[in-house]
């Protein structure tokens, strides 16, 4: 039951992740005076991190394991790039989603505890 919880939190985080960063850059082009803020996108991915971390412990599936894991090192990249470099890659885009569709297999897998 634990891990359905922090499934759900885990796939609610990573789509409110996938529409700010999707719906961000469309503001940016009214002129509303918003202007980009990195740490927004290290929130989502310290949160994606630690949920990952409590769930990894249950899922038995390497192929699962690699998916969550991967997904968050895409996320980091994009993350941490934007935060030294100041440049934006789009990777964030491809490790939310699979951080979504982790979270789904996970969820779905019925071995919940």
């Amino acid at each position: 039951m634990k891990n359905k919880i922090l499934d759900a939190i885990g796939i609610s985080a990573a789509v409110l992740c996938l529409i700010h960063c999707i719906i961000f850059p469309l503001l940016m082009v009214i002129p509303l005076g918003i202007s980009h803020n990195p740490y927004i996108d290290l929130f989502f991915l310290v949160t994606g991190t630690v949920v990952v971390m409590r769930i990894i412990r249950k899922v038995h599936s390497r192929k699962l394991r690699a998916l969550f894991w991967f997904s968050l090192l895409l996320i980091a990249v994009s993350v941490l790039a934007d935060l030294i470099f100041e440049i934006h890659i789009p990777l964030i885009y491809v490790g939310a989603a699979g951080l979504i569709t982790a979270h789904i297999i996970n969820f779905r897998s019925g071995h919940h505890h």
